[in-house]
């Protein structure tokens, strides 16, 4: 498994965090950025991470901002991408096995490291259970095409 990281400067020191974590666990890691903590844009790290999901470059991938909503509205601008905000495990379970969420995204000022770890293997350890959600997704697809 392949997981492609994000931040704004809001986020980079969670991120460093997640991505220290994930490398412990012997999951591959790519980091897009940000790599500065003076301020940048969060949709500049937002585009790649979600680009990389859609062109299967990556298997799913982590944005951290701030709050993690700035993230998740940039990047479910990208046709395919279904980012999931959350700030507790129930609800990182729930966008994979109901919504099949193949971005989190989280706030490094709403949750600490213990949180956001907790929150990330929940999230990795949900599988989308298909059946009824299946047709949801496929609702949402066709939204992403009135665009």
């Amino acid at each position: 498994m392949k997981i492609v990281v994000g931040s704004d400067h809001g986020g980079i020191h969670l991120k460093k965090e997640i991505i220290a974590y994930l490398e412990s666990k012997e999951i591959g890691v790519e980091d897009v950025g940000a790599f500065v903590e003076e301020s940048v844009d969060y949709p500049d790290y937002a585009s790649p991470v979600a680009n990389k999901i859609v062109n299967k470059e990556a298997d799913l991938g982590i944005l951290v901002c701030g709050t993690g909503i700035g993230m998740s509205i940039a990047a479910n601008k990208i046709r395919g991408i279904r980012a999931a905000v959350v700030s507790d495990a129930f609800s990182a379970r729930m966008s994979r096995e109901h919504n099949n969420a193949n971005i989190l995204c989280l706030g490094e000022r709403v949750v600490g490291r213990g949180l956001a770890l907790s929150i990330i293997d929940a999230w990795l350890e949900a599988t989308f259970q298909g059946s009824r959600h299946e047709r949801r997704i496929e609702k949402i697809a066709q939204l992403e095409e009135l665009r």
